[in-house]
């Protein structure tokens, strides 16, 4: 039987707005507005997605910069975006790394989360086959089986591309596996084929001669800082610190590609060759979120919601217009970087 993209989806989303539900109670029943308390500890997600977590793991520097008021800080690994938001909305992290369109999703679902940072602008998710099978194009995918993650870009990317193609998603079997899964399951030919993620797709496409057959860096959305609501609500002034961390970090690899490379390759277990090929195809030079970002997730809702991936009663642009909040990032981030972005950025 096929899976309907649309029935997982909204099974999935369900357990994301129980969890929401869940933050949201517990913001109601403390003190919601600023404390002016210190938090006990802050507790931060990385992934092998976002180099920049990798490096501000590896160093330290949130860590130093917290010691003096006692502030735990604690890291867990997000396999995906689906992971992230998982975490942001039981409570487990209060900063969490998603693509904006799974962000969007999230929200649209009732997440009390808010972006507040762009760790990157990544191509990291392409349609990826295995050499002679004779999938050369996103119509040629019609019967076939692919394996994807809900709730992720990749997942997002593979939805658009059959939409701009005329295929329908009940035309392909897609199988629900997490990004490392549909990576293995494609170099067994367990499935036809992955819409992957680096540096899995990275590592498929140099190891096992994995080809990546459909390409749009344009429906590759950002790389998303998001924060729980709760906490930018009672601690603005740490959300201030952990961008300034991340500004620390973004500027860090932007100055040491060799050694970021190294960092992404020992986190993932990936060698460095993979590594450089992940980040050459990540740009780091937008760190403030923005109307690039605006209409990047609101052509990405419009589609998500023909395919009822998202409820037709819900307002895209005002659901986008909730979760984008530059106002953190454009505090914290000196003028002079900013006056150098690609987009205007909203007040």
């Amino acid at each position: 039987m096929k899976t309907s993209p649309s029935v997982n989806l909204i099974r999935l989303f369900t357990i994301f707005t129980i969890f929401a539900g869940l933050a949201v109670a517990a913001g109601c029943s403390s003190n919601a507005q600023s404390t002016g308390e210190s938090p006990e500890t802050i507790r931060l997600d990385y992934a092998y997605y976002s180099p920049a977590s990798l490096v501000l793991k590896e160093f330290g520097w949130l860590e130093e910069e917290l010691e003096d008021q006692g502030i735990a800080v604690e890291w867990v690994l997000s396999q995906g975006s689906n992971k992230a938001l998982e975490f942001l909305n039981s409570g487990s992290v209060d900063f969490g790394s998603t693509a904006g369109a799974a962000a969007l999703m999230s929200k649209a679902n009732g997440a009390p989360i808010k972006n507040v940072y762009l760790f990157s602008k990544p191509e990291w998710t392409a349609l990826v086959t295995n050499a002679g099978s004779g999938i050369d194009s996103v119509e040629d995918l019609k019967g076939k089986k692919i394996a994807a993650t809900l709730g992720t870009d990749p997942y997002i990317f593979l939805l658009r591309s059959l939409a701009n193609a005329n295929v329908s998603p009940d035309e392909v079997e897609i199988v629900n596996l997490q990004h490392g899964d549909g990576a293995s399951a494609l170099s067994s030919n367990q499935v036809d084929a992955w819409a992957g993620l680096d540096p899995h797709m990275a590592r498929v496409e140099t190891e096992s001669g994995g080809e990546l057959f459909h390409r749009n860096a344009d429906l590759n959305t950002y790389g998303f800082l998001n924060v729980r609501e709760q906490f930018a609500k009672e601690h603005p002034e740490y959300v201030d610190r952990v961008i300034a961390a991340y500004e620390k970090a973004r500027k860090w690899i932007l100055e040491n590609p060799d050694e970021t490379a190294e960092i992404l390759a020992e986190e993932a277990g990936i060698s460095v060759e993979i590594a450089a090929i992940q980040l050459e195809r990540t740009d780091f030079s937008n760190p403030i979120p923005g109307n690039a970002q605006r209409d990047a997730l609101n052509e990405a809702g419009k589609v998500l919601q023909e395919g009822e991936v998202i409820k037709p009663g819900v307002d895209i642009e005002a659901t986008t217009d909730s979760l984008i909040d530059p106002s953190f990032a454009e505090e914290t981030i000196e003028l002079e970087e900013g006056s150098g972005q690609d987009d205007e950025v909203s007040k």
